[in-house]
């Protein structure tokens, strides 16, 4: 007879949020496979319980020799509980490959249903959660980030993104050049830690937040709004800020407007430098706010560098002292 596979929810931070059942699994469990040894036993001794099974170490570099020694555990008959350092196993966080390769054995997998910093973050940011989608960590490099976030620019969804402090400006930065620096958004951090954060606003806000100085600790949820009805020959001030729940919706733009949708042409100099100014205005950085732009409309650096230099000289023209 095989054994059970009991993939556990850890707390995100209170001890107290874990379950009794928890507690008892990890006390009778015959092997704890952990992301980290040293903070299982310090779960357990806050739960007031001692794990009595044998205790091994499951983290990334490891899990896919693990995965393969535990299924060999389980078809010998014992029960294995599966635990990270917070949340739920196998949702970025080690655990995918050690159910998939009991599944794959037929042995039977169950759950222990915990805390999960997606949920909780989703549920507090007062954005629409009817229906959301989990990105999991962008890339570490900024080109891949970007690319990544053009592709979910059209998103309609509520997206939850997590993130590492050190790479936090840098992904906001991304976020408000290519999602634009009005979306709203809401940084999580340290969700059920005594040093809780919950800062609300637009991706512009954030950008200013992270980058004023301040040392940013902890890792972060973040939880943005999905992509409106949008078009560039819509002005900002027309765009909705929310999706199909209905929230802060914005007036059905005039015909000649929607006419415009129908068949947009090449932005113009003006339109071009206008945008820029606008993302500047709601916090981003010249080179962020011309990246934006860029994404925005589709064209080149280059297109949005000649739009600024001509925009410039119309604004000198006109200021220009009528001559004599």
């Amino acid at each position: 007879m095989t054994g059970v596979l009991i993939v556990c929810g850890a707390p995100i931070g209170e001890p107290r949020d874990a379950s009794p059942r928890l507690a008892e699994v990890l006390a009778t469990a015959d092997v704890v496979a952990a992301e980290d040894t040293r903070r299982v036993r310090r779960l357990a001794h806050a739960l007031g319980v001692t794990i009595g099974g044998r205790v091994t170490s499951c983290y990334d570099a490891v899990e896919g020799a693990r995965a393969a020694t535990l299924t060999e555990y389980l078809i010998a008959g014992q029960t294995v509980a599966l635990i990270t350092d917070a949340g739920m196993p196998a949702v970025s966080d080690p655990g995918f490959r050690v159910v998939a390769a009991a599944a794959a054995a037929g042995v039977p997998v169950t759950v222990v249903p915990g805390p999960s910093a997606v949920t909780a973050a989703l549920a507090v940011s007062g954005l629409p959660s009817d229906r959301f989608t989990f990105e999991g960590f962008l890339p570490r490099r900024g080109g891949e980030r970007r690319g990544r976030l053009r592709e979910l620019a059209a998103e309609r969804r509520t997206m939850v993104f997590l993130e590492a402090p050190h790479r936090l400006a840098s992904s906001l930065t991304d976020l408000a050049a290519v999602f634009g620096a009005e979306r709203a958004a809401v940084a999580c951090r340290e969700l059920t830690k005594t040093w809780e954060e919950i800062v609300r606003g637009d991706l512009g806000r954030l950008v200013a937040w992270a980058t004023d100085g301040r040392e940013i600790r902890g890792e972060f949820t973040l939880v943005v709004a999905g992509a409106a009805v949008a078009s560039r020959r819509l002005g900002f001030a027309d765009l909705a800020t929310a999706t199909e729940s209905g929230v802060e919706t914005s007036a059905i733009p005039p015909d000649s407007i929607l006419d415009d949708l129908r068949a947009p042409g090449p932005p113009t100099a003006a339109e071009l430098a206008a945008a820029v100014a606008h993302h500047e205005a709601a916090g981003l950085s010249r080179a962020a706010a011309r990246r934006a732009v860029m994404d925005q409309f589709g064209v080149s650096r280059a297109a949005v560098y000649e739009a600024l230099v001509v925009n410039r000289a119309g604004d000198a023209t006109s200021r220009r002292p009528p001559g004599r």
